[in-house]
């Protein structure tokens, strides 16, 4: 008798329990039937303003000069409001910093701290220092909008250089990648043998160079676009085989000078001023710069983050290539609308100037070994 009521007791619970199963399903299905379960949201308090910084970008159009010199304008505060997140936030600072590298929209900044402002609207701590930042930034002082602190890059010959230079830079790449050597290190040396003849050849710059945009291949005294002397081109090819030299860069480099042809004078001449392709004349140049850094490094001293001192050696030349605990800039000297520079301080000027960067990156490591 208790075995069987045991037994109604489990099929009454059965039936319940599917009973209320399907109760729930049911319910379930009226509910969404009914849009009972549909969340209406809410709009949020920052919607106008997101809305508002979402909308820059459209108005970015590439094509306008006025707009992009608006933009250049604006870089300098910018970047001012993005220290200030860096002081209070740095780690999302660096995230913004990081970002732009990777980004080829001119506004993404602009809109980066327009979002951070939005979080930071009840930080009285950003607001005091942006007022007093703005205070600075807006004082009344003289700033030139177009000109270069660089003075030597104001003159009208640079644009013309620049535009030289990229024509070649495919050529430049090959030849500093055989060399085991930074791209705009050599970079340096051509622009301070190029700055140097803008004044000795004013004839031939106005007539050839300036309108074709094309850089001066010399053929006297100093050869080629970056003004390697003979005497010179011939050291370098022969510390490329002395195993016991200072100089020397290991078998990888050995054989990069080789000749085609047994006028070894001859075919060196013409390949350091072939004026139709220059890939020799960089490769002797960044074989140099590899050369003297080698053989500083021998002596205990590492000049491979130097680029004044090594822009100076490539000046000087092997004879004055003394290694020492603390070498000086200098080389010859270049005049430019009568003010004097060294080989060696144009060369630096230029490596740190940002010029160019698109086109000849700054690399880690500047010497492959």
């Amino acid at each position: 008798m208790m075995q069987k009521k045991f037994i109604q007791y489990i099929i009454y619970g059965v039936v319940l329990f599917f009973a209320f199963v399907g109760f729930v399903l049911t319910g379930t299905y009226v509910a969404v039937k009914l849009h009972i379960t549909n969340d209406p949201g809410a709009v949020d308090y920052n919607d106008r303003m997101f809305k508002e910084i979402s909308e820059k970008q459209p108005l970015f159009n590439p094509n306008d000069p006025h707009y992009l010199l608006q933009i250049n304008e604006k870089r300098p505060l910018q970047y001012l409001l993005l220290s200030l997140i860096g002081k209070l936030y740095p780690y999302n600072a660096n995230t913004f910093f990081n970002a732009l590298k990777y980004s080829e929209n001119p506004m993404l900044l602009e809109q980066m701290i327009a979002t951070a402002e939005l979080r930071l609207s009840d930080n009285d701590e950003y607001h005091k220092l942006k007022k007093e930042l703005l205070n600075v930034y807006n004082k009344n002082i003289k700033r030139d909008t177009l000109k270069s602190l660089f003075a030597w890059m104001n003159i009208s010959e640079w644009n013309d250089l620049k535009e030289a230079i990229r024509k070649d830079k495919h050529i430049i790449d090959s030849a500093s990648k055989a060399a085991g050597v930074e791209p705009r290190l050599v970079v340096c040396c051509l622009i301070g043998e190029q700055i140097r003849l803008f004044n000795s050849k004013r004839e031939i710059y106005k007539r050839y160079i300036g309108p074709l945009k094309v850089l001066s291949v010399e053929s006297q005294f100093s050869l080629g676009v970056t003004g390697i002397k003979d005497f010179t081109a011939k050291a370098i090819e022969h510390y490329l085989k002395d195993s016991t030299s200072e100089f020397y860069l290991g078998k990888k480099y050995e054989n990069l000078l080789d000749f085609q042809s047994s006028n070894h004078d001859t075919e060196r001449y013409y390949r350091l001023v072939n004026y139709r392709n220059h890939y020799y004349q960089y490769l002797y140049a960044a074989l140099y710069l590899h050369q003297v850094k080698k053989q500083w490094e021998r002596a205990g001293y590492d000049i491979s983050n130097r680029p004044e001192i090594l822009v100076t050696l490539y000046n000087v030349g092997f004879p004055y290539s003394v290694p020492k605990p603390n070498p000086r800039v200098g080389g010859s000297t270049i005049t430019i609308n009568n003010v004097r520079y060294t080989f060696g301080a144009i060369g630096f000027d230029f490596y740190y100037s940002g010029e160019l960067a698109k086109e000849f990156p700054y690399q880690l490591k500047k010497f492959a070994d």
